[in-house]
């Protein structure tokens, strides 16, 4: 593990380092979404079993250990945002978006380069979730800008276990 901000070609002793590294409050897990194929619709559930070899249990992308993208996350302000882009009142469904977790009350940019729990499950932050080409497909035209720069974040699984809907998510120090 580097340290935050490191990726990024900051000296670890600079003032915003320092920043990068500092606390955040915890957030909460607020829904959970299975992909039990590709293409196929999501499956909501109020909990799943994440491990290291198969990433989140009954997700298409088990299997992949160590895989920078085993869980995929997005935070519930987003989904606000991406809907506000497109000119509608209500949030962006998490069903559309097609990500495995939904979180609110942390930002995911601050969890870059950064281990995190949620539940029993420890993961570690490997890259944005960008968005795919069939977001015009799904939210309408300008879908695929509307989710630019909101679309998440990909994790791997550090450590296995149980997590459910309203979980904390915390951000560990190492």
């Amino acid at each position: 593990m580097t340290t935050p901000g490191t990726r990024r070609g900051l000296n670890p002793d600079s003032p915003l380092a320092r920043l990068i590294a500092g606390p955040m409050r915890p957030g909460r897990l607020t829904w959970i979404g299975l992909r039990p194929a590709r293409r196929e619709p999501l499956v909501s559930v109020d909990r799943a079993q994440i491990t290291v070899e198969a990433g989140l249990v009954g997700d298409h992308y088990a299997g992949r250990p160590g895989g920078p993208r085993q869980v995929t996350l997005i935070q519930a302000e987003d989904l606000a945002a991406i809907a506000a882009f497109l000119g509608r009142a209500e949030p962006a469904s998490p069903f559309d978006l097609r990500r495995n977790l939904v979180v609110a009350g942390i930002n995911l940019q601050g969890l870059s380069d950064k281990r995190f729990r949620i539940g029993g499950a420890v993961l570690e932050a490997t890259g944005g979730c960008h968005p795919c080409g069939r977001m015009n497909a799904i939210l309408g035209e300008g879908g695929y800008n509307a989710v630019r720069g909101r679309g998440g974040l990909t994790a791997r699984v550090i450590e296995g276990g149980e997590i459910a809907v309203e979980d904390a998510v915390t951000v560990l120090s190492f």
